[in-house]
């Protein structure tokens, strides 16, 4: 999803000379290209996430449409002081486009250990006034999400995964853009309500059930923010249970927050079981899939969990 996204940039800049493109030292093949043929366009700040936010802040007060590239722990939680005063506060006041693109959301980086997961940015970034958060699950997602980021003037924080993942849409319309979530399977009894790299278990776990006449409703929230909690609830209301699942800490604030505000609004009976982390760093070392059967994330524990629930 990062390397559609910059190319679609790049697309982007060539038409457009209002758009600059900074980097925290962090690099990508798809990123090559740009840095060479847009020489005066892209600046390289250094590791130095917190000087980061500060350039782009001063760009987009100038009018500019600004991506800012970096490690997503590190983006969110090195320079959280300058993304909540230049960017969040500042918004309040002055139209700014600054895009924050957070590479490595999750497990993404599996064997580096705690230090470069990223478990808590859906908490900390999604209680941000004015702050738009986007965790897409496919590169389909990521690609259409920047003529989103151009014409909408504020920040937002791009949550992207750190590794390849194959297209679970077929194509994303204006439409679903617009409303933030798509429901990617009708079910019966239990609907799954995931984001980011965590739709790509439900989905394999959905077709697993499906092997066994149980059929699942699934849901994809790609923007925690804003989110419009009486759609999803309308989407939610035909079910007897809802799992959210979330490559993050539950019971903190991040999708299965937003998950039991939509089902309290219409004060539902409707089940709510979470999927996540413990409110603890993982410190075991191994693959993305073995830490994730630790943390009963993997396929075999969503089926368990639905199959538990009928």
């Amino acid at each position: 999803m990062r390397d559609v996204f910059i190319e679609r940039i790049f697309d982007k800049m060539g038409s457009d000379d209002g758009i600059f493109f900074l980097s925290a030292d962090f690099g990508s093949p798809k990123l090559d290209q740009l840095r060479q043929t847009f020489k005066d366009r892209f600046i390289n700040v250094g590791i130095a996430e917190q000087n980061l936010i500060n350039i782009a802040s001063g760009l987009a007060l100038e009018g500019y449409t600004v991506y800012a590239y970096a490690i997503a722990p590190f983006l969110t939680m090195r320079a959280y002081e300058q993304i909540r005063n230049n960017l969040s506060l500042l918004s309040s006041a002055k139209k700014i486009n600054v895009n924050l693109i957070g590479v490595g959301a999750g497990l993404s980086y599996d064997v580096s250990g705690p230090t470069h997961h990223c478990l808590e940015d859906l908490t900390i970034m999604k209680i941000l006034p004015n702050l738009t958060v986007f965790s897409p699950s496919d590169w389909r997602l990521a690609e259409a999400f920047i003529d989103y980021s151009i014409t909408e003037k504020s920040p937002k924080y791009l949550r992207f995964d750190g590794k390849p993942l194959p297209a679970l849409y077929d194509r994303v319309d204006d439409s679903v853009m617009r409303q933030g979530f798509c429901e990617l399977r009708t079910g019966e009894a239990v609907c799954l309500v995931s984001t980011g790299f965590m739709t790509q278990r439900a989905a394999g776990a959905a077709e697993k059930l499906e092997e066994k006449n149980i059929r699942v409703g699934m849901v994809d929230v790609f923007r925690l923010k804003p989110l419009e909690p009486a759609e999803l609830s309308k989407t939610l209301k035909k079910y007897r249970t809802v799992i959210s699942i979330e490559e993050a800490f539950i019971n903190q604030g991040g999708l299965d927050s937003l998950v039991s505000r939509s089902l309290d609004d219409i004060r539902s009976k409707i089940a709510l079981k979470r999927m996540g982390f413990e409110n603890k760093y993982v410190f075991e070392v191994g693959g993305r899939e073995y830490l994730h059967k630790l943390a009963k994330l993997d396929e075999d524990s969503i089926i368990r969990k639905v199959e538990g629930s009928l």
